[in-house]
């Protein structure tokens, strides 16, 4: 079993406080970690998702009472949104007893659903976690193109023979089960279009109107679309760097499919020689390395790209501590920095400069920019001392 990154976070987050909310996206491996980090207390686990347990829950201030000295973890907590409330008065009569931490660990796969709900009702007794597919660091840098073609769902990297079938179940109950059951009326078929030409669009800038004008939809109605699959946790939405430097800077965001393996699953690559030889490597690559440093960042980092109308760009800005560092991801084990780059760096001052790229050695170059292999840049980022 592969020890997750998050389970030492999570830990100290519920000894801190009354409530954790776990986000991530469905077959993540939230049930699989909370019931790992279950076993360190008296618990209990309730599935939303099973009639049996969301009945217990009819008259949910009785059955809380009856194991209010536990740790109560609840699955797929947005199914039941009137919950919150009851949790906030259940949190405070524990508190009232002496049992002040450690007393819900929440699941969900809806994530400014459960943000707004959550929030309204239990603020200043709830932390959030989001937890990540697998990265690097969890699987070993000798098997990151195996990570990266298949991405870090872990029933998807660790099957050894029926990964890109797994994939494409995936893709198939979102959109015909899990999505619906949310409410949502987008017919499926449309929202499986959708999410192929934003796979096509891997990295770019999201075009509201030339994507409408392939699914002869709106502007307005496409934009609705990626809200869905942001909140999701399935698309990154990537806002563009603003600051006060006299340049004509680009206000679009850009989009990525968040999981590697389900980008290459949308676009049919079903080996790694499909995949280095299709015009979406580098993007590809680029989405990847940017979702495992995002896995990694230390909480409250700033996430954007930079990129002037003048063509002067930056792959991924971080904004650590108040200072900025500008990341260029290659997929090139002899990487060239190109004149867009620096004039970027010219632009906005970054503290620390990087090339993250497909090599393995670590160096610098004249220029003060250091080049580094993605594992490596993980280590930085998770010790920076």
């Amino acid at each position: 079993m592969i020890k997750r990154i998050y389970q030492t976070k999570i830990e100290e987050a519920l000894n801190r406080t009354s409530a954790v909310v776990m986000l991530g996206p469905r077959q993540v491996g939230k049930t699989t970690l909370a019931l790992t980090i279950a076993k360190s207390f008296e618990s209990i686990y309730i599935d939303l998702e099973l009639p049996r347990d969301l009945q217990k829950l009819d008259d949910p201030g009785y059955y809380l009472d009856q194991h209010h000295n536990k740790l109560i973890v609840i699955d797929e907590v947005q199914r039941k949104p009137a919950l919150f409330q009851v949790l906030r008065s259940q949190i405070d009569k524990n508190r009232r007893t002496g049992h002040r931490n450690a007393q819900f660990l929440l699941l969900g796969s809806a994530s400014n659903e459960l943000l707004n709900q959550s929030s309204e009702s239990l603020a200043g007794r709830i932390s959030y976690q989001e937890l990540y597919p697998f990265n690097v660091l969890e699987i070993g840098s000798e098997n990151i193109t195996e990570l990266w073609l298949k991405g870090g769902f872990p029933d998807s990297f660790l099957d050894t023979t029926n990964s890109l079938e797994w994939r494409q179940d995936f893709i198939r109950t979102y959109l015909e089960r899990d999505i619906p059951m949310l409410g949502s009326r987008i017919p499926a078929e449309t929202l499986r279009r959708f999410w192929t030409m934003l796979a096509h669009n891997q990295g770019l800038l999201f075009n509201a109107s030339q994507i409408g004008g392939g699914l002869s939809a709106s502007g307005q109605t496409v934009s609705r679309y990626l809200d869905l699959m942001v909140d999701l946790m399935l698309v990154r939405r990537l806002q563009p760097w603003y600051g006060n430097i006299g340049k004509r800077l680009v206000k679009s965001p850009k989009t990525y499919i968040r999981d590697s393996g389900i980008l290459h699953a949308l676009l049919n690559i079903q080996t790694i020689d499909d995949l280095l030889g299709h015009p979406v490597i580098g993007r590809s690559w680029e989405g990847f390395v940017i979702e495992n440093i995002l896995s990694a960042v230390p909480p409250h980092t700033g996430v954007y790209f930079y990129r002037t109308a003048a063509g002067a760009e930056i792959d991924l800005v971080l904004s650590i501590e108040g200072q900025l560092w500008a990341i260029e991801v290659k997929h090139s084990t002899a990487p060239k920095l190109t004149k867009g780059f620096h004039l970027a760096c010219r632009d906005i001052n970054p503290a620390k400069k990087w090339v993250v790229y497909s090599g393995t050695e670590k160096y610098q170059t004249r220029d003060g920019v250091t080049v580094i292999s993605l594992a490596q840049f993980l280590e930085v980022l998770t010790d920076p001392g």
